[in-house]
């Protein structure tokens, strides 16, 4: 492959925002700096969404050796809060990005804003206002219909000065006056129709406590923040893209520098709901349990669930950034934390639906310590030594009566394997007499056949995992599935919302028994139980009650992931 054509290849695999940031660096926009910032409102948990633009805001500051701040668009202090604050932080940390020394607020800045908002008065293109929102929202007109101007909009400079003064200083209620700018009611871009700049909030903020009554309007603080950071690259999704014009409006009047707005489509995920607002009203009307429930798309919930900041990163990478809205098959990022602790977890048995197993030609009270690898993928990780003895447990599932033809499990004169262990043969069975349930098994066991011994090498179709009834311990196994029935959750038949496609059987409790290796571990370890799925250890576990989540399958039950990496 000659030069250009490596160079070609390259070029071809950057994204629309990596393009224009390397034509920025090689024409010396800006100095050739790169500068990004990841602005978060400090209202709500962040979710997988937010995830996405943490790691295309920190991964392009890392690619171009440039800088990347963390804001806090603290602008409202009736839903802003502390909790918050520290969530996002602790959030960003665990994806595994820094700031540095570069953590601002948009409350920082709220003295340079007012006199942001001043140069507007004095030059004619602000004004006050005394339309209540009501008020003001009537009288916005539609997209094809001018709107009417305020009966105040022609108040005088000095009028309009001392008034915005008056309200500073906590003259007037809330909601009485507002400052709005001076641009017109005739555009078809309804954000251009003399728009709310400050309103009146008599609320104390986390950070400026009582010293400011007027709170700039998110659209008022968020250029001008970017703008005084010196943000080359000012990345936003595309529900911005419409704001744009007044963002660049508010620069070019105020005479101040003017980043560059790049918007990107935001992550629209499938069996998921991604708005604020429902997830807290999942949060506040008892749907799940708190922010960090593990069904929750929010990062702590994934977090807690089990998913690695590995598995996420790599997930943002794949899916990449798109100019246009689309949705992402949830199954994509199942696959990505799939993949990842395929690597990284290791192996134990565990049985959640456990049915006893006698082998009556093993010895009485003999125990042997079977040696098993952690995991097949990374022998680095090591082996273990696992109890053997008399009495097992499998899974029911794994014994059937009368099998059909391609049931490779136990049966009546059947052969498997055990995990590590021996290979037995089912001889008989014992049912419960009134509810004709299978409650024991009877097989015996080949001694020639333990696994790793030289003479062990006699095939046989089923291999099963299983657990020692005198070693193993007790364990609480939750089983998550997806929160929603439906793929899109948000689109519902008229007269339902997406809380009618909640999942019933999103969480599933089960008594499970494990390994006693599984006696270490700690929090947020992660674990392959060998044929039923991915497990991460809950903060809700000790020593005297373990409990694990099931972060995941061992394969795609919902979707065919082939069909997405296709596309």
């Amino acid at each position: 492959m000659g030069e250009n054509q490596i160079r070609n290849e390259e070029k071809r695999s950057l994204n629309f925002i990596e393009e224009i940031i390397e034509e920025d660096i090689r024409t010396g926009k800006n100095e050739s700096r790169v500068h990004t910032r990841f602005p978060p409102e400090p209202n709500g948990y962040l979710h997988i969404g937010h995830a996405k633009s943490i790691c295309l805001n920190f991964g392009l500051g890392k690619k171009y050796n440039g800088k990347t701040n963390l804001r806090f668009d603290d602008t409202n202090p009736v839903k802003e809060d502390i909790e918050y604050v520290d969530s996002i932080m602790e959030d960003v940390k665990w994806l595994g990005f820094d700031w540095e020394d570069r953590l601002f607020y948009a409350s920082d800045y709220f003295e340079q804003l007012y006199e942001y908002a001043l140069i507007l008065i004095r030059k004619g293109k602000a004004f006050v206002c005394d339309m209540n929102a009501e008020e003001i929202a009537e009288t916005r007109g539609t997209p094809t219909r001018p709107g009417i101007e305020s009966p105040y909009r022609n108040r005088t400079i000095e009028e309009n000065f001392e008034l915005f003064s008056q309200m500073r200083a906590g003259f007037f209620p809330d909601g009485t006056r507002v400052l709005r700018a001076k641009i017109g009611m005739n555009s078809p871009n309804m954000h251009m129709r003399d728009p709310v700049l400050y309103r009146i909030l008599h609320a104390t903020h986390h950070r400026t406590g009582d010293k400011w009554c007027i709170y700039p309007m998110y659209d008022f603080a968020h250029g001008q923040s970017d703008s005084i950071e010196r943000i080359t690259h000012s990345i936003c999704t595309l529900e911005f893209e419409v704001h744009r014009p007044l963002y660049d409006w508010f620069i070019r009047e105020i005479g101040i520098y003017a980043p560059r707005q790049i918007e990107f489509a935001r992550l629209n995920l499938s069996y998921t709901v991604m708005s604020k607002r429902k997830l807290l009203e999942l949060v506040r009307d008892g749907y799940v349990n708190g922010w960090d429930d593990p069904r929750m798309p929010t990062v702590c919930g994934l977090r807690r669930r089990g998913y690695t900041p590995e598995s996420i990163r790599n997930f943002a990478d794949i899916i990449g950034v798109a100019k246009r809205d689309n949705v992402i098959d949830v199954s994509l990022l199942e696959f990505c934390i799939r993949e990842d602790l395929n690597k990284r977890a290791n192996r134990i048995m565990a049985v959640l639906n456990p049915l006893k197993v006698i082998i009556d030609n093993y010895p009485e009270g003999l125990v042997e310590e079977m040696e098993s690898m952690n995991n097949p993928e990374n022998e680095s990780q090591g082996k273990r030594k696992v109890p053997f003895s008399k009495v097992l447990f499998i899974e029911q599932e794994d014994f059937m009566e009368n099998p059909p033809g391609k049931f490779f499990r136990l049966a009546p004169g059947r052969e498997v394997r055990l995990r590590s262990a021996y290979i037995i043969r089912c001889e008989n069975f014992v049912k419960d007499p009134e509810t004709e349930k299978i409650t024991e098994i009877h097989c015996t066991y080949d001694p020639l056949t333990k696994s790793g011994m030289p003479e062990s090498g006699r095939k046989v179709k089923g291999t099963l995992h299983w657990v020692s009834a005198m070693h193993a311990l007790k364990a609480e196994v939750r089983l998550y599935e997806r929160l929603f029935t439906k793929e899109n959750p948000d689109d519902m038949p008229e007269g339902q919302t997406y809380k009618d496609c909640l999942n019933p059987n999103s969480l599933k409790l089960v008594t499970g028994l494990v390994e006693p290796s599984a006696l270490s571990a700690k929090v947020s370890d992660k674990y392959q139980f060998e044929r039923i799925g991915y497990f991460s250890v809950d903060k809700d576990s000790s020593a005297k009650n373990l409990v694990f989540n099931r972060v995941v399958s061992l394969k795609d039950s919902w979707a065919k992931i082939e069909k997405i990496k296709e596309t």
